[in-house]
This record gives structure tokens, sequence and C-alpha cells, in this order.
């Protein structure tokens, strides 16, 4: 099945007027499916955007299903970057007859793209999309780390202790689905008063890495090492506060500032492992002059600004890029190897898999802050270097 059959074209006239595009604009720097499905085969496209119109799971926020076009208005109007833009907008995924049509019809998109190296940049539609993103993963038989900002962990069950792909429940579909491809969750900005002590029970028992809001708060750079092993990310706008972004019917007094939401964005931008991106839960029937769909264009611009400014900084390729650093603690009973990229400064931990776990490698890197070095040089054990040998066991 062609792709361009899931698909409705943009309608450009009801989304500008023809004095508001010049050529510096984005609608011109990139192509547009106003008619004619792009030609994916023949052309050269480094990242896809794509339209979902489907709320029908997205609890106490109807409304979301219009997002894509009214983003696409104020997308449009941004001026290009520095950097070429390589990019196609592919126009919106129909809502199908039932939720799981959508889930399939998004899947199938999104494992044609990803196969061919176009990275999925998507705009909901309920945070349940998340869903479908996570299972064309499962089609390419890969392995996931999974990002997901959000203010809630959403991990909820229906009045007879069922579970349903919601906007309120997917992590839990996700995290109980077989066979299992994902290998890490984490999670960006959780406000303590919207989760239950349960569900962080369950994160420490999983072994999963959840951040407070709070510990972001004057320090966003340390969402970077969070977000820079993630192979997709799920952003729901209520994780930024209601002030800045208004267009969300769960949207809450605290959150990331706008700003703060534009750097996340640009920080999975330089990611060069990010395969996909999905931007959910924005309700353009809330949203007081058009701010929310600005914030989430200026989102979206600092992506693409991100992900043209990627380094191709894959730890220890080649060596001599890198500088190790070896350091033990205050028992003997364990070496800490670090690695640092002399291109960007940027730290990875080297994690040793336990013995008869892997055949074919002997340890697991994983991105760390200096400070987690800082920590193994005074002799104690890193927080995530613990965390992350438990998953590996």
């Amino acid at each position: 099945m062609s792709l361009s059959s899931f698909f409705a074209p943009v309608d450009l006239h009801k989304l500008s007027q023809k004095q508001d595009i010049y050529a510096s604009n984005m609608a011109e720097n990139m192509t547009i499916n106003s008619g004619v499905f792009p030609d994916l085969n023949n052309q050269t496209y480094d990242i896809a955007l794509i339209g979902v119109l489907d709320d029908r799971h997205s609890v106490h926020n109807k409304g979301a299903a219009s997002a894509p076009d009214a983003f696409r208005r104020k997308f449009y109007q941004l001026n290009a970057g520095q950097h070429r833009t390589n990019m196609v907008d592919l126009g919106n995924i129909k809502a199908g007859n039932k939720v799981s049509d959508t889930y399939v019809a998004l899947k199938l998109v999104l494992v044609e793209l990803i196969t061919k190296n176009i990275t999925p940049l998507i705009i909901g539609g309920g945070q349940d999309l998340t869903y479908a993103q996570y299972m064309a993963y499962e089609d390419l038989e890969q392995k996931v780390d999974l990002v997901v900002v959000d203010s809630h962990f959403d991990m909820g069950e229906n009045e007879e202790g069922t579970i349903e792909t919601t906007s309120a429940s997917y992590l839990n579909k996700i995290f109980i689905h077989e066979p299992n491809y994902l290998f890490n969750f984490s999670n960006i900005g959780y406000q303590s008063y919207f989760v239950s002590q349960d569900q962080l029970r369950v994160m420490d028992k999983l072994y999963f890495d959840v951040h407070r809001l709070g510990a972001f708060s004057g320090k966003i750079n340390l969402v970077e090492p969070v977000i820079r092993n993630a192979n997709m990310v799920s952003f729901d706008l209520s994780a930024i506060r209601s002030s800045d972004a208004c267009g969300n019917a769960n949207a809450s007094p605290n959150g990331f500032y706008g700003d703060e939401a534009c750097q996340i964005c640009r920080y999975a931008g330089m990611n060069d492992k990010l395969s996909s991106i999905g931007f959910y839960e924005y309700n353009p029937s809330l949203d007081a002059h058009e701010q929310t769909a600005m914030l989430l264009a200026q989102m979206v611009w600092y992506f693409i600004d991100g992900f043209y400014s990627r380094k191709n900084d894959i730890p220890l390729q080649p060596k001599s890029q890198y500088v190790t650093y070896r350091t033990n603690l205050k028992d003997g009973s364990q070496e800490l190897v670090f690695v640092k990229s002399k291109k960007t400064d940027r730290w990875w931990m080297q994690v040793p898999y336990p013995k008869g776990t892997s055949q074919n490698e002997r340890f697991h890197l994983v991105p760390c802050l200096y400070e987690d070095y800082q920590t193994a040089v005074s002799g104690e054990m890193p927080d995530l270097w613990w965390r992350t040998y438990q998953k590996l066991s």
C-alpha cells in the first residue's frame, strides 16, 4: 500500500495569505504535500512532518485533533535557520474508523520513513499516539530508549482495573507489551503532586530514570544527557506551564517555561540516535491568541536547528577523538571508566555487561554528566551506573 493513501494533503489556501509568505519562510524551504504526494524514493529528505487528526483517546482534551493545521499556520511563517533544510510535510494522517486503525496507519508510516533514514516529526492528536510511535520499533526489531516530557506518568487504569490505550494510560501498554523492545524509559519534568507513590515504586523497581521538574530549575542543561540516548521522544504540551502554553485542557500553573521547552527540543534534535519525535495534546480551541501554536512552532524550529547541528558524536568512533578516564571506588571493588568527546566535551560512562548476558559487547555506553565523573573520582558509585547495570542484568 502506498503511503499516500494514509494522508490528506495540506490545504495551503486555508493556512496562509499570499502576502504572509516570503522566500525566507519555512513554507518556501520545504516540500509540502498540497495535492501531489512527494516522491520519497527518488528524493532525499531528512525530516518528515506528519499531522495526525485523532484525539478520541485524549483524556479531558477534546479538540487536539485540529492541532496540525493550527500549528502549520505559525510554523510556515517562521524564517528558516542558517542550515539548508531538507524537509517534507506529508500532510495529515486521517482518523481511522477506529482509533486502532489510526495507530496502525501511523505505525506503518513511521516504519517506512525510519527505514528510509527519514526522521518523522509528529504533530498530534492525543499522546496515546505515542503507543503507535513505539510500535513502529517492534516492526523494525529495534531496542528502544523512550524519553517522555510530561508532568504525569501516564499509567492509569479504568474502573474495572483493565488498561486502555489512552493519553492517561499508554505507558502501561508499552511496559507490558510483548515482545518487549523497551530498553529504558526516562521521564523529564514530572510533578510530584501528579504522581502516586505506587507509580514511583514501579519506576524504581524497573530501574527507569524519572526526573522531577524542580531538578531542572535554572539548570536546563541537565536534560541533555537524559535525552541524548533516546531513540524516540514524546512531548506532552501539558509539561509546559499554562501561562506559556494555555492551549491544553490539562495545563497547570507549574511546568517548563517556553524557552526551556525550546532548549529541550534543540537537545533532542542534536541527538544522533533519535529517529522519531512526537508533539502531542495541543488544543487550538483553548489557545488564546494562538500563543501555544507559536510556541509549538518555535519548539519544532529549535528541534530542526538541533538536527542540523548534529556532530556525529558517536563514542569511540574513532577512538582518537575521545579521552578515556579511569577511577576506582573507595573499596576498590570496581573500576569505573568514562569517555569524553574532544569535539563536544560530552561525557559517557562505560557500564560492563554482567557475565553471560552479552556475547558481542563487553560494555554499554550511557550518556552522563561531568558531575557523574566527579562522583566516581570521589570514590562513590554514580546512581546512573548502578541503574544501568541492573537493566543489563
